[in-house]
């Protein structure tokens, strides 16, 4: 079940816990995709937080918020482009999109598979999504004092499991939030330190949550001429005389 929109913005926006958490995970999202000139950028759950950065130079950003989580305008003072939208309905075009974002989306739908195919569908050829969910081995997984806390927490080979058999392919993988989630403050202290070690820790558990970048996969054409040809009934009787009938 989606979180509520009215504690997610009081996390990330209000509280020291928020605000750091915001801050990594976007930074490791910038340092997978730099720029999005010209492109269409989309988010869904609350992936706002992170979309900030390609506001200057996309084409078009898109805040999907699911109708259970509720939506709010973003960004302030600028004109708004945040929607109410269902998990699998979501009011773009097939192909429309060149980078997607799933933050506090597919861990707390009810439907991930069914949302895997939206996502699926709205990139375009060559796009690529980025899936943010909580890390199962990991401290905020384990606490419900954040959002990471709810929802169902993953594994690598879980959510690249689900990812592959929707046909996203998953390009490159890494974990992040190595800081405890605590307020206390020898914690937020030494949280940009422990950041820093984190990333050169290799055990991969030890991150909050897990970013995983996926590229579309386009079935191959089908054989020439095999569509026609199992249209056409076979017949076996072809070639057999027809029935022989006695005169009376």
């Amino acid at each position: 079940m989606h979180l509520d929109v009215h504690d997610l913005r009081e996390f990330y926006y209000r509280s020291p816990v928020g605000r750091a958490a915001q801050k990594v995970v976007r930074d490791q999202l910038v340092r997978m995709w730099p720029e999005a000139k010209g492109q269409t950028v989309a988010g869904f759950g609350f992936a706002v937080p992170l979309l900030r950065p390609y506001l200057a130079d996309a084409r078009r950003v898109i805040a999907l918020m699911p109708g259970p989580q509720g939506v709010m305008p973003w960004p302030d003072n600028k004109p708004n482009v945040s929607v109410l939208c269902e998990d699998t309905l979501w009011p773009l075009a097939s192909g429309s999109v060149d980078k997607l974002v799933l933050l506090h989306g597919l861990e707390t739908s009810d439907t991930p598979m069914a949302l895997l195919d939206e996502c699926w569908r709205v990139l375009g050829p060559g796009g690529r999504a980025v899936f943010i969910v909580p890390n199962r081995t990991g401290l905020w997984s384990r606490s419900d004092a954040t959002p990471f806390g709810f929802g169902r927490p993953y594994s690598l080979s879980q959510l690249e499991k689900q990812l592959r058999d929707i046909g996203l392919i998953p390009v490159k993988t890494l974990s992040t939030l190595f800081q405890p989630p605590s307020t206390r403050a020898i914690w937020r202290q030494f949280a940009n330190t422990i950041e820093a070690a984190g990333r050169h820790i290799p055990v991969f558990a030890a991150g909050g949550v897990l970013m995983v970048e996926a590229a579309k996969q386009v079935p191959q054409p089908k054989r020439p001429g095999l569509a026609e040809a199992v249209k056409r009934p076979l017949r076996v009787l072809e070639g057999m005389g027809g029935p022989v009938v006695k005169p009376a």
